[in-house]
């Protein structure tokens, strides 16, 4: 090899190397699980335990952080009444929706978005955002969160909580779980 492509090689391989140790290695379980597949029916929830969230919602975990080493977290979310989230910022985590059923808004910063069934839209990191499901009768999204961060505990202390707590209480859990809570749900009607 010349010189100067010994050198940019190196270089390069040098530049990839911190890369490479940000994500740890995944266990022998997990490659192993990774090549058989993971099937997760209409229905089911991955981990077997699915959480209800304050009595109208229920959250079914389809692709939980330990199945990939904590970069991806994706949920089912069913409403079964109008009503979503306060307005809040994820510090560390993009969220992406995709509509199954129902209507659903979602404001991302200073825009508002109608969204139906087969609907998608990205919620960037250090964006404040807030969604409400809007239609009549059951509403059902997909949402992924990249990395998947400490929202797989965030959803299950929600579901401890059985009914929704004083602002102030949910505040401090966003807090406790990267996030910063901004403000009211929007408004369903």
């Amino acid at each position: 090899m010349r010189a100067i492509e010994r050198r940019a090689f190196l270089l390069a391989a040098l530049a990839v190397a911190p890369l490479a140790s940000c994500s740890p290695a995944p266990s022998a379980s997990l490659v192993q699980r990774r090549r058989a597949g993971t099937l997760v029916r209409a229905g089911q929830d991955r981990t077997g335990h699915p959480r209800d969230v304050f009595g109208g919602l229920r959250i079914d975990a389809k692709v939980p952080p330990e199945d990939t080493t904590g970069d991806l977290y994706i949920i089912e979310h069913t409403d079964e009444a109008k009503g979503g989230p306060p307005r809040h910022v994820h510090h560390a985590q993009d969220e992406w929706f995709y509509v199954l059923k129902g209507a659903y808004r979602i404001d991302i910063g200073e825009e508002r978005f109608d969204l139906s069934p087969g609907d998608s839209i990205l919620a960037p990191r250090e964006v404040p955002h807030v969604w409400t499901h809007v239609s009549e009768g059951e509403g059902r999204l997909i949402i992924a969160f990249q990395p998947a961060g400490q929202m797989e505990s965030f959803l299950g202390a929600l579901a401890e909580m059985g009914s929704a707590p004083a602002p102030e209480v949910m505040a401090s859990l966003f807090a406790s779980h990267g996030m910063t809570m901004l403000g009211a749900p929007l408004p369903v009607g």
